[in-house]
């Protein structure tokens, strides 16, 4: 009796290219979600993450608030801050860093806009006042007392490169000091005057309510009668409103 014949062997098919890419997928260990084109917008979405880290950091305090929280304050995934931010350490120190640094840049630009003869101290000193209540009391102004109440959560590094811009931002003011002291206006040592009057002005962010307190004018006023004794009469130009 005749074997039947044996059946002719079929060719393996070669795995197309979307069955590779998918058995691929499937082997690689799950990580973070690529970024999204929303989440790659450094620019904006980093100043958002700041500007809502800011007030809740002030609201909640460093250690009460969540990445999740911030994230969410902005409307993204409660993962998406660290693809900004390597941690919350680090945003931690970014609103305080930005902060300064915008502190910095509107301090000269006020100096620069009133257009003040650099012999007229008291004026001056007014100008800095005014603009440091805007700076304090003003809109954008939560990373202020997040700098006081949380710069024990910055690592070493982070404070040292912050007391760096704080002197930037002190240093202005220096000269103007000096100068009231040789004209004898300065109630106080340089130095401690100047501590002193960082330290009060500092601190009105814990009692200042713009509904129901005097305006920032107002405040700059009794400021300059803390600090130096009046001037003579006519000697004091009048800097430029502020906003």
């Amino acid at each position: 009796m005749e074997k039947p014949a044996a059946r002719p062997r079929l060719a393996k098919r070669a795995p197309s290219a979307s069955t590779t890419a998918a058995g691929d997928a499937e082997k690689r260990p799950r990580g973070r979600p690529r970024k999204t084109l929303d989440e790659r917008d450094d620019g904006n979405r980093r100043i958002e993450l700041i500007n809502a880290a800011a007030r809740l950091f002030r609201k909640k305090g460093f250690s009460a608030t969540s990445t999740r929280d911030i994230a969410a304050a902005v409307g993204m995934h409660s993962g998406s801050p660290f693809y900004h931010f390597k941690s919350k350490g680090a945003l931690l120190y970014a609103v305080m860093e930005e902060g300064m640094r915008s502190a910095l840049q509107r301090q000269a630009a006020s100096l620069q806009a009133a257009g003040l003869a650099t012999d007229d101290a008291p004026a001056l000193l007014r100008l800095l006042i005014r603009n440091h209540f805007g700076v304090l009391l003003g809109p954008g102004s939560d990373f202020i007392p997040v700098m006081l109440y949380e710069s024990r959560s910055l690592t070493t590094r982070q404070r040292t490169l912050l007391a760096e811009l704080q002197s930037d931002y002190e240093t202005v003011w220096e000269p103007v000091l000096q100068a009231l002291a040789a004209a004898g206006q300065l109630r106080g040592p340089v130095k401690l005057a100047r501590l002193l009057m960082f330290g009060a002005l500092n601190w009105s962010v814990q009692w200042f309510d713009a509904k129901k307190s005097a305006t920032l004018d107002d405040l700059t006023d009794a400021a300059m009668a803390l600090f130096i004794h009046a001037p003579a009469r006519g000697k004091t130009s009048s800097p430029k409103a502020l906003p």
